[in-house]
């Protein structure tokens, strides 16, 4: 058996940053989440939630009010309970290998049809080397997806990564202030239910 064929079946918390009036009605079962298909998503296409960071899904909501005002005027935090299903987990080497085989085959692709190859890119408001526009990640994950799908017939549902982001926690350490485990929910049926959090409140200054 592939080890891309192995299962992730296991259920876990995730948490949602987005408006409160959203979360009210994602909550009374009168809305549902959308897919993210930003061209810069950092696992490629999916609704993106935090595993066990209702902090940093805070922090979030609250950096993308201030960034905007109109996509999130009230920042709110929705947890849910995900069974990962079919998952591209990326925490695994089997699977980071797998993303390496086919990154080869994006790149071919790219050269054979003389288009640039994506490339990421730091964000305007962003520390400096964290590449938060993911551009060359999330083509090459929903390439990877798709191309899963059609040779092995593996369909993935999820897919999880880990990253470090931010400053260091403390001089000299390699631990990253934002460092969190997201994981992009491609099938909304891995969505078992969702459940409140507390009242968003703006982060304190440090």
């Amino acid at each position: 058996m592939s080890m891309a064929s192995i299962g992730y079946q296991r259920v876990v918390t995730g948490y949602h940053g987005c408006d409160a009036a959203l979360a009210a009605r994602v909550l009374a079962g009168t809305a549902r989440l959308n897919l993210s298909r930003n061209a810069y998503d950092w696992l490629g296409e999916g609704i993106y939630f935090w595993e066990h960071g209702p902090e940093r899904a805070r922090e979030w909501a609250i950096e993308q009010a201030n960034l905007s005002g109109v996509r999130i005027k009230e920042p709110s935090v929705l947890g849910a309970r995900i069974n990962l299903g079919e998952c591209l987990d990326l925490l695994d080497t089997a699977n980071t290998r797998i993303l390496n085989k086919w990154y080869k085959e994006f790149r071919q692709t790219a050269r054979q049809r003389r288009a640039p190859m994506p490339k990421n890119r730091d964000a305007a408001d962003s520390r400096r080397g964290d590449k938060v526009l993911r551009f060359l990640d999330r083509a090459v994950i929903d390439f990877t997806v798709n191309h899963v799908a059609e040779a092995e017939g593996i369909i993935y549902q999820t897919v999880r990564g880990i990253f470090l982001e931010g400053q260091a926690a403390f001089p000299g350490s390699k631990i990253a202030l934002k460092s969190h485990i997201q994981i992009a929910v491609r099938d909304p049926a891995c969505i078992l239910g969702f459940f409140g959090t507390e009242p968003v409140k703006p982060l304190e200054s440090r």
